[in-house]
């Protein structure tokens, strides 16, 4: 795939836009260029839109904040976070489960407040819950170790596969995977289910939310393995933007089975028919 296939604006509009964030949306504490004007666009159209993350170290309410502190209006129930989604699953698959989190106090602050009982007492989990842990260390892996080792009735979930997160540097730091790939080489144990992007539940779940059919939602990320892979489980329409992780090499490597609908230099790519419709 090369530049011929980056489209400078795409001609129709979606009854529903799904945005990943960082590197679509926003890097680091930056808007990205286009970024307000599809917004303020989709809600002159009508249209409805939504925020899906793998990130686990924001509640939904914190990433609604920041986005007000960028200039966007959102409410926590406009996000869908892997944490959010994954205390969704445990209450309906593992329900009454006590967790061990492996992750940072925002995710077990979403945990907790979904009624989930937080335990490090190895004796009394009964699920093990992987995830992005800047705090991780060798006394938090035997914990998991001594609770799923030789306890097969003990679970063990992981928020989201990322293997790193991208920094506005270019530089990245270990993410879920490489937590999750500690516990099952000392456990060893697989884990049972990722719950985040790319699993087609959380495009799924937004849609739910916003009221709308998979069909006339389009996914917007920059990610192919997660937020692009995740559209295309679901069945949604799917834009690439070339604003954070991926190259065009990168998707041209990857094979066309991997490519989204639409590849855009930048977001804004989306507004044109949006204006129209609008009458501006």
């Amino acid at each position: 795939m090369g530049t011929d296939r980056v489209s400078a604006r795409v001609d129709r509009t979606f009854e529903a836009y799904l945005f990943d964030l960082d590197g679509t949306v926003y890097l680091g504490d930056r808007l990205l260029p286009g970024a307000g004007e599809l917004m303020a666009a989709i809600a002159a159209a009508g249209r409805r839109r939504a925020f899906v993350t793998n990130n686990s170290t924001r509640t939904r309410q914190m990433y609604a904040d920041k986005l007000g502190r960028l200039g966007l209006e959102a409410t926590a129930d406009d996000i869908v976070t892997s944490g959010s989604l994954t205390a969704a699953w445990i209450r309906r698959h593992r329900p009454g489960a006590v967790c061990f989190v492996l992750g940072e106090e925002p995710l077990r602050r979403e945990l907790g407040a979904a009624g989930l009982e937080l335990s490090s007492d190895p004796a009394r989990i009964t699920l093990v819950v992987s995830s992005f842990d800047r705090g991780f260390d060798y006394a938090k892996l035997q914990i998991a170790f001594d609770a799923l080792r030789g306890r097969p009735e003990v679970g063990f979930i992981a928020t989201h596969p990322d293997p790193y997160c991208p920094l506005p540097d270019g530089r990245g730091q270990p993410d879920a995977a490489a937590v999750t790939a500690a516990v099952a080489a000392c456990s060893g144990r697989t884990c049972q289910a990722v719950i985040g992007k790319p699993s087609a539940t959380m495009v799924t779940t937004a849609c739910q939310l916003m009221g709308v059919s998979l069909e006339r939602t389009i996914v917007v990320g920059d990610r192919l393995a997660t937020d692009i892979a995740g559209g295309l489980a679901a069945g949604a329409h799917t834009a690439l933007v070339l604003t954070g992780d991926t190259s065009l090499a990168d998707l041209a490597a990857a094979g066309p089975q991997s490519w989204p609908d639409h590849v855009l230099e930048r977001i804004d790519a989306l507004v044109p028919p949006l204006l129209a419709l609008a009458g501006r």
